[in-house]
């Protein structure tokens, strides 16, 4: 069994979302395959007899282009046994490592492998000629293709840099330029997104060198793509018009389709529908291959139906009614073949999405259900089982949405079972998600749990490329990830315990929380995976429930789910606690929206009502055993819209939180392992700005914000035109600051790149701060930052997930604790805090947290500053001690 699959370039995954139609790249369906295969063939006219072995690969390629992979293998398979009769070693192994192509198409790995093998092994037997090499190189490239899709990556990147040192041995631009594009996809899935970029950009600056051509185009457009998927959207329009408007003085019809396909996707994705659609239409009108054209007008025509007002509603409508007739008219000439199993598929999404809101599900389902039926026989037809999986488990949503629970199951269970022989993990979470909501339904919920168990665990091997999924079709995270993980932990948590097991005050057995918290902890990674598009994993990460630094901290998990609140605390040596609130999640986003809003209001008092009723829903259930376990420290593990609220705000109805314990977030269930700060030669790196700076408003109170912490701590001072990107890298490589201080305008959102902090020159965004902050941790031996403070930033107005920023800076940056703020605030009050923190800081009795609590009390006290906007926006996220 293999353990892991990850999906290429041109995989659909597009068709995979019955409610919400994405964009779909079919041609990269065909083109991203001739890629990563890499396929050889000769000129031959179309439709003549084939006879010798050179022409039947040349019968055989067409045959795959057009998605017809069990003929195509057939017709290789001659070739290669012709071949083998005529002594023809090299034309041999060509025939194998095709035949080996279309195998994979197929799903059929072993006889893949066979295939490839042979022909690696009939090339090695011959001598060191160029045709030799040249053959050697595509084989190469055939087997990274086959290891990429066994999840065997790293071997697929070894293996395609091996393809492109002997293309460049033969002599092969093209072919060394393909090997490149394919090895900085492999990147990608290993989510090595950066280094991806950072290949495809040397490959387009060796490219500008080189005249126009298709492989010019490719380049371009492999990178214009990966820039799509590590979230730079303006890069990536620049590259991809750079791509088009090649495309276009090559007066290529099927590259400028492509690049105005691809282009379309990126400006789609930056919320510019029209320009979007004006692409698809450019590319619908250009093509010549019936596919493609499709493929342009399906785009055309979900991003019409999701989004009606591109045009005005009465240009809409109708301009729908009259593209269906003739989309369907065109799918219906399309031979069998994968993109046109996909294109019904991506038809019929898009017809029962139209029909929504206008009439019910049941009279639309015959004709949809008809569609989704012949894409069934004809992948059957074609033997390609990734796409008979995809047909059934779309039929069977289909099924599932009009309640028809016995025929959703068993289409659903078959497209199961297809996924899952083929390792097709990819679309197997998807179907095992499915069928966990289609047993929940008909009342099984042991084999619900199960399912959803199977299809998280599935996730879980898929992280690394549910990122790439994700960008590459505008998959929606929030719609078809997270649910996955919300609705596990609700069952789990709604499951009765067995008698046998101890339980939570709740009845809810210890087995049961501890699979929720697992649960919510790979939700939480797979969120940071999908903010920054990469993967954010620490090897020297502990559980926070089973630290034994600290016994005086309780560990606080809230959980929003869809009908309730539900809360497990984990108090030193003791069982997991649970307890639960039932309210619509609407109405807990709400309280937590006005309670944010009231906190940020100086005139308001409102602030009380609302952080009274969050300590009820969170707190008070626990106060007594918080109590007679002798508990200092509150560590929060917030959820959703709990990331925006500063916790030490909470208030009892006499007291604020901060008032009886010191408090502490963590961005997951997991941290940096706790460790007591060593002061011993504490020096802080101090950075700051007081002057207006790209439409910031000056700082006047920065100097002496810095001036104190210097005199305190001792180090080096970077200020206004002293502190920019460079100097900031030049100190942070030059010497191991235990603590960095930034005083500078920042921004957290729920978006990376407009997560940032501002140096004098520029902009530093979260991933560029990463890079500055692990360069100085290489030249540490890996010794992590004990404290970063950034001291002038605020969560991005409006963006109700902007906390997530918070919490991915401090991932990020490396650090064993992170202090920031969550609004910007009068730099007045922000200066006597400062002061105050390092100052208890520097004791040795006073863990970081405390110390922060102990600097907020003092604010607190204080006539002027006692409205929480002064003092509560601190938050203290990661190691507290």
């Amino acid at each position: 069994m293999i353990s892991q699959k990850f999906s290429r370039s041109s995989s659909p995954d597009l068709f995979m979302k019955m409610r919400h139609p994405q964009p779909m790249p079919l041609s990269h369906v065909k083109q991203g395959l001739l890629l990563s295969v890499g396929l050889f063939w000769l000129a031959l006219p179309l439709g003549a007899i084939a006879q010798t072995p050179e022409e039947l690969v040349e019968q055989g390629r067409q045959l795959y282009q057009s998605g017809e992979f069990s003929a195509a293998a057939a017709v290789w398979e001659t070739a290669a046994s012709r071949s083998d009769g005529e002594g023809n070693r090299l034309q041999q192994a060509v025939a194998l490592s095709n035949l080996s192509a279309a195998l994979q198409e197929l799903g059929e790995w072993e006889e893949a492998k066979a295939a490839i093998g042979q022909s690696l092994a009939l090339i090695e037997a011959e001598s060191d000629s160029p045709a030799s090499v040249r053959v050697l190189a595509q084989v190469l490239n055939t087997r990274g293709g086959l290891e990429f899709t066994l999840g065997q990556t790293e071997a697929a990147v070894t293996t395609w840099e091996q393809a492109a040192d002997a293309y460049r041995q033969a002599g092969e631009k093209s072919g060394e330029y393909r090997a490149m594009i394919n090895q900085a996809r492999a990147l990608q899935a290993l989510g090595l997104y950066r280094r991806s970029v950072t290949r495809l950009e040397q490959l387009q600056t060796q490219l500008a060198q080189e005249t126009d051509s298709d492989t010019k185009v490719t380049a371009l457009l492999a990178l214009g793509n990966a820039l799509r998927l590590v979230g730079d959207l303006k890069e990536s329009e620049t590259v991809l018009r750079d791509s088009l408007a090649t495309a276009q003085r090559l007066k290529s019809p099927a590259a400028i389709s492509e690049s105005a396909i691809a282009l379309g996707n990126t400006v789609r994705a930056r919320q510019d529908g029209n320009a979007a659609l004006a692409l698809y239409q450019q590319a619908a009108s250009t093509a010549e291959s019936a596919d493609t054209q499709v493929q342009a007008r399906l785009n055309a025509l979900s991003l019409l139906i999701e989004n009606p007002l591109i045009l005005s509603d009465s240009a809409s409508e109708p301009l729908i009614q009259s593209w269906i007739p003739q989309i369907q008219a065109q799918i219906e000439a399309l031979p069998p073949s994968r993109m046109a199993v996909y294109a019904r598929i991506k038809f019929a999404q898009s017809w029962v999405q139209w029909h929504e809101g206008k009439s019910s599900l049941s009279s639309v389902l015959p004709e949809a259900a008809q569609l989704l039926g012949t894409a069934v026989q004809q992948a059957k037809s074609i033997g390609d089982r990734r796409a008979e999986s995809y047909a059934l488990g779309n039929l069977g949503e289909l099924y599932e949405r009009d309640r028809q629970w016995q025929q959703a199951q068993i289409l659903t269970q078959q497209a199961l079972e297809l996924a899952e022989h083929i390792n097709a993990m990819d679309i197997a979470y998807r179907w095992e998600w499915q069928l966990g909501r289609v047993l929940l339904a008909i009342g099984d919920r042991p084999g619900a749990v199960i399912a959803y168990s199977q299809a998280v665990n599935s996730l879980e091997s898929l992280r690394l490329d549910l990122v790439t999924t994700n960008r590459e079709v505008q998959f929606s995270f929030r719609d078809s990830v997270e649910p996955v993980y919300r609705e596990l932990v609700a069952l789990l948590l709604d499951v009765p315990s067995p008698s046998q097991n101890p339980t939570s005050s709740s009845g809810v057995s210890q087995e049961n929380l501890q699979k929720a918290l697992q649960a919510i902890e790979s939700l939480k990674l797979a969120e940071l995976d999908n903010f920054f598009r990469d993967a954010c994993v620490d090897s020297n990460a502990v559980q926070l429930d089973k630290q034994q630094v600290d016994l005086t901290a309780a560990i606080v998990y809230p959980i929003v789910l869809d009908d309730r609140l539900e809360v497990i605390v984990s108090l030193p040596n003791q069982p997991l606690q649970h307890y639960s609130t039932p309210l619509p999640k609407e109405e807990i986003e709400e309280t937590l929206i006005t309670l944010r809003r009231s906190l940020v209001t100086r005139t308001s008092r409102q602030y009380r009502v609302y952080a009274n009723t969050v300590y009820n829903w969170l707190v008070a259930p626990i106060q007594d055993s918080l109590a007679n376990s002798g508990i200092k420290t509150l560590v929060f593990v917030p959820d959703g819209l709990f990331r925006n609220i500063p916790m030490a705000a909470l208030y009892d109805g006499e007291q604020f939180l901060l008032e009886k314990y010191s408090v502490a977030v963590s961005p997951g269930l997991k941290l940096t392992e706790p460790q007591p700060l060593r002061r011993q030669s504490l020096k802080a790196l101090t950075a700051g700005l007081t002057e207006e700076r790209f439409g910031f408003a000056q700082l006047p109170n920065v100097a002496l914000e810095v001036e104190q912490i210097n005199t305190a701590l001792s180090g080096i001072v970077l200020m206004d035109n002293g502190f920019t990107r460079d100097t900031l890298q030049q100190q942070l490589l030059q010497t191991p600051f235990p603590v960095v201080h930034i005083a500078t305008h920042g921004q957290f959102s729920s978006s990376a790149e407009d997560t940032f902090i501002l140096a004098w020159d520029d902009r530093i965004n979260v991933n560029e701060l990463d890079s500055l902050l692990r360069g100085r941790n290489r030249n540490n031996n890996n010794e992590a930052l004990e404290l970063l403070v950034l001291s002038a930033c605020q969560t991005a107005t409006g963006d109700n997930r902007a906390a997530l920023g918070l919490a991915g800076m401090a991932v990020r940056a490396g650090a064993r604790s992170t202090l920031a703020t969550l609004w910007y605030i009068d730099d007045a009050a922000t200066v006597p805090l400062m002061i105050d923190f390092y100052t208890f800081l520097t004791q040795d009795n006073l863990t970081k947290s405390e110390s922060l609590r102990q600097a907020q009390l003092n604010l607190l006290r204080q006539a002027e500053y006692q409205h929480p906007i002064y003092w509560a926006a601190y938050v203290l996220v990661g190691n507290w001690l």
